[in-house]
C-alpha cells in the first residue's frame, strides 16, 4: 500500500523515489511479479511458474503517483515512471498496479485532464479502483452515508471514462462500515456498485484467493515502510524478510492460470468455488 512518492515525505505513508525504487528492485530480485487487484480478487493469476504475485496499490490519486508530460509520457520520478523503468531492467516484472482514486484526481481539475490520466492508465494495463469520492471515514456512518460516498466515487470514475471497469474498493483509513456488505454492494442516487473485493489498510499479507480464508469484504494490505516504530513487524520490509525466511508461506505460481496446485494435505482449505480447478499433488 503506497500513497505519495515524494522527495520530501510528509508522514509515515510517504516514500521517497529512491525508497520506492529500492523496494521494487527487491521485489523483482526475489521473483515477485505484479498483478492487479482485479486479477487477484478474481483468481486470474497468470504469472510464470515459480514466481510470486504482488499487488501494488496506490491510494488518494496523488500527482506524485502519475503526472504526464506534454507528450503524454509519465514523469520519470513519479511512481508510474519508476515502475516502468524497473520493469525495463527486469522484463519479467510486469508494470501494472491498482490506483484507488478520489475527487483529488492526480492534481487535475478539468474533466478533460482527469479523463486523460484515467485513459492513460486504462490503455496501459493499469487497474483503477474506488476510494470513495471524498475520502470520508465510513466508520459508524449510516447505510445512506456509506452508499452515497461509494456510489459517488463510482460515478466520478464512470463519468470520466465509461470504459473503466471498477472491480474493487479501498476503504478510507481502512475503516469498515457497520455492515461490511455495504462496501461490497449497494446503490445511491441512481448509481449501483457491485465489487469483488474491499481492501483494508494493514497489516498482513493477503491470503490466496483460492482458500476459505479469503474474505472479499476485508482484504488486508501491507504498508510500505522500513523496519522501525510500529513497522518493525507489520510493514513491507518486515514482511518481505519474513516471507524470504519462510518461502513455503508465499503463494507460488504453478505457471497455469487455470489450475490451483497444492499439497494434498491442504485440500480442506480450498474454497469450494475453486475445487474444479484443484490440482493436488
Amino acid at each position: 500500500m503506497y500513497h505519495r512518492v515524494t522527495d520530501k515525505p510528509g508522514g509515515t505513508d510517504d516514500r521517497t523515489p529512491a525508497q520506492f525504487r529500492a523496494e521494487l528492485e527487491r521485489l523483482a530480485s526475489e521473483n515477485y511479479v505484479p498483478i492487479t487487484a482485479a486479477e487477484y480478487v478474481s483468481g486470474k493469476i497468470d504469472i510464470p511458474a515459480g514466481t510470486h504475485p504482488v499487488v501494488l496499490t496506490f491510494d488518494d490519486s496523488s500527482p506524485s503517483q502519475l503526472t504526464l508530460d506534454a507528450m503524454g509520457t509519465p514523469q520519470p520520478n513519479t511512481a508510474v515512471g519508476i515502475l516502468l523503468d524497473v520493469s525495463k531492467k527486469h522484463p519479467g516484472f510486469r508494470p501494472v498496479a491498482t490506483f484507488y482514486v478520489i475527487r483529488d484526481m492526480f492534481g487535475k481539475f478539468t474533466p478533460e485532464e482527469r479523463a486523460q490520466v484515467l485513459g492513460w492508465l486504462r490503455d496501459n494495463g493499469f487497474d483503477i479502483g474506488n476510494h470513495t469520492r471524498d475520502h470520508l471515514n465510513l466508520l459508524g456512518k449510516s447505510e445512506k452515508e456509506v452508499t452515497e460516498q461509494i456510489a459517488a466515487g463510482q460515478k466520478l470514475i464512470s463519468d470520466l471514462d465509461k470504459k473503466v471497469q471498477v472491480h474493487t474498493l479501498a476503504l478510507p483509513y481502512g475503516n469498515q462500515p457497520r455492515d461490511k456488505q455495504w462496501a461490497l454492494h449497494g446503490s445511491a442516487n441512481g448509481v449501483r456498485y457491485d465489487y469483488q473485493g474491499v481492501f483494508l489498510a494493514g497489516y498482513t499479507p493477503a491470503p490466496s484467493p483460492f482458500t476459505k480464508e479469503f474474505n472479499p469484504v476485508g482484504i488486508p494490505r501491507i504498508r510500505s515502510m522500513d523496519k522501525k516504530g510500529d513497522c518493525v513487524k507489520f510493514c513491507s520490509t518486515a514482511w518481505l524478510d519474513e516471507l524470504k525466511a519462510h518461502p513455503d508461506e508465499r503463494y507460488t505460481s504453478d505457471g497455469n492460470p487455470t489450475t490451483v496446485a497444492f499439497p494434498k494435505f491442504k485440500a480442506p482449505f480450498v474454497a469450494k468455488t475453486f475445487t474444479t480447478n484443484a490440482l493436488p499433488y
